[in-house]
């Protein structure tokens, strides 16, 4: 049995709640280092702030993934995860801009990003779920309509709180203006409506239908964790990439502290130490015969195909340059462009608000240009379409160091809004058709890793290029994010999916 075609309204339905995450997603990246930096963080900080949200991510993702392939409820499969995410999401959106120090925000930053990622992450395996293969690029097309529609407005908010209602977007020192506090409020309403509208008006197909349409391999045992789970990775080869891994972990972590160099870098390689130990006592349990969830979890990361692992270099270079942007483009704007530093002045506080306008931009372009990317990709294909995305993002990115209006910031967006588009739909209808259908969301959630690492690695490394070598100009962050993301254009010209390799064949 093959998927029945849905219609474009099912589609539209079953994406709509991805206007909501967006929409919360938005207020977080657009406001979180200004709320930071209001509170007191000085600029060389800000990256390390940020660093809970990508780390919940790489905890939470695959592991929802992990349990959303094996959940069925009288609300579906995927669907409670949407809702028990919007709720926490919601809740913390009304918390963020009220925290009355810097730790508090960054302790709500953490819990609002896992809540984000437990709505979020089963939404693209709902896609490969619901839509027959030749209607996946549009899925996921609609979903970054979504996204961008989504973020145009969460990000807009504070400019029209201030500009069209009046509220003030200054406030004494160490208090969140209340244009802020406002945005907020209206995003975790939005959040949770957006999520209910796709709860209520869509529906999954259950274990049974899945089986026929998947010809078994959907319709198994979803608590099973046997040793078919785990096939094609060597304990041995696990161990010794776990070893790897340890010792690198431990060397450089020692020569960090050897030579006295800031402190968040211990984060990146005492990570690379916990995923060291993580794989071999994995292998360890293995060997003893031990299949649990857990084992399972670890080892799948071994396994991934082919396109998956090539798309991973594309995504790392790709969302290390979004991550830049989203820290720095703030300080960019505020103390390169508008030359202001002073967090309670009024030019300070009107560059700050124009940060959200340029976000708005390039959310707007990615709505714009959501549903032309899969008809370019079907007169060429999508690893074409990505590269020049992703090229021209590179160049807008690089392009703010050379501007000095508000005009000019604008259209530089316009090329990171394109290539915005791209990341959050070609590389998925790339990856979709080569992954195994049992396992759609742990997959998903383990391509999560690809988006979440570079955050930590510019979390981690950003904050010491600003201080050590880029002279305290945040700016230069924004150009290495530029060059990154033309890096990523690159290699995506050498991802082969199993629709390029049967034509070369």
């Amino acid at each position: 049995m093959q998927k029945p075609k849905l219609s474009f309204w099912q589609i539209w339905n079953m994406s709509f709640g991805f206007l909501g995450i967006q929409f919360g997603f938005a207020l977080q990246n657009a406001n979180t280092s200004r709320i930071f930096e209001t509170l007191g963080a000085d600029v060389e900080d800000i990256p390390i702030l940020w660093i809970a949200a990508p780390v919940t991510g790489l905890i939470v993702q695959p592991i929802i993934g992990y349990f959303s392939d094996r959940t069925w409820t009288r609300l579906g499969r995927r669907r409670p995860y949407f809702l028990v995410g919007a709720i926490l999401a919601s809740i913390s959106l009304c918390i963020m801009p009220n925290s009355p120090n810097l730790w508090i925000a960054a302790g709500t930053l953490w819990i609002m990003d896992a809540s984000i990622n437990i709505s979020m992450e089963p939404f693209r395996a709902f896609v490969g779920d619901n839509l027959a293969e030749e209607q996946r690029t549009l899925g996921f097309a609609m979903q970054s309509f979504f996204i961008g529609i989504g973020a145009v407005v969460g990000s807009l908010l504070p400019y029209v709180f201030t500009n069209w209602i009046g509220l003030s977007n200054t406030a004494e020192e160490g208090v969140i203006p209340p244009s802020v506090k406002w945005s907020f409020y209206v995003g975790a309403i939005v959040f949770l409506l957006a999520v209910l509208w796709t709860v209520m008006r869509s529906k999954e197909y259950s274990p049974e239908e899945l089986k026929a349409f998947e010809g078994g391999d959907e319709g198994e045992d979803v608590a099973k964790s046997g040793s078919e789970e785990t096939a094609g990775a060597s304990t041995k080869g696990q161990l010794r990439t776990g070893l790897f891994m340890l010792i690198l972990g431990l060397i450089v972590t020692y020569y960090i502290y050897s030579q006295s160099w800031t402190k968040e870098l211990y984060i990146l390689f005492v990570g690379l130490i916990v995923v060291g130990v993580l794989f071999m006592l994995t292998s360890f349990l293995r060997k003893k015969g031990m299949e649990n969830g857990f084992v399972t979890i670890i080892t799948d990361m071994m396994n991934m195909p082919t396109t998956m692992k090539q798309l991973a270099w594309v995504q790392f270079f790709s969302w290390f340059a979004l991550f830049s942007m989203w820290i720095y483009t703030t300080q960019a704007v505020t103390g390169h462009v508008f030359g202001t530093t002073d967090t309670t002045s009024k030019a300070y506080n009107d560059a700050a608000d124009w940060v959200p306008v340029m976000f708005t931009v390039y959310n707007g372009v990615a709505a714009l240009v959501a549903f032309l990317l899969p008809v370019i990709a079907k007169r060429t294909s999508n690893q074409f379409t990505h590269f020049i995305a992703l090229l021209l993002g590179g160049v807008g990115l690089i392009s703010v160091y050379f501007l000095s209006s508000k005009v000019g910031l604008l259209l530089s967006m316009i090329g990171v809004g394109v290539a915005w588009a791209s990341i959050l739909s070609i590389p998925y209808a790339m990856l979709s058709s080569s992954l195994p259908a049992s396992k759609m969301g742990y997959f998903m959630g383990v391509f999560n890793f690809f988006i979440v690492i570079p955050q930590i690695v510019a979390a981690t490394i950003l904050g010491f290029l600003v201080k050590e070598l880029f002279n305290n100009e945040p700016v230069y962050a924004l150009i290495t994010g530029g060059a990154a993301m033309i890096l990523a254009a690159v290699l995506t010209l050498r991802v082969v999916t199993p629709k390029t390799k049967k034509s070369y064949e």
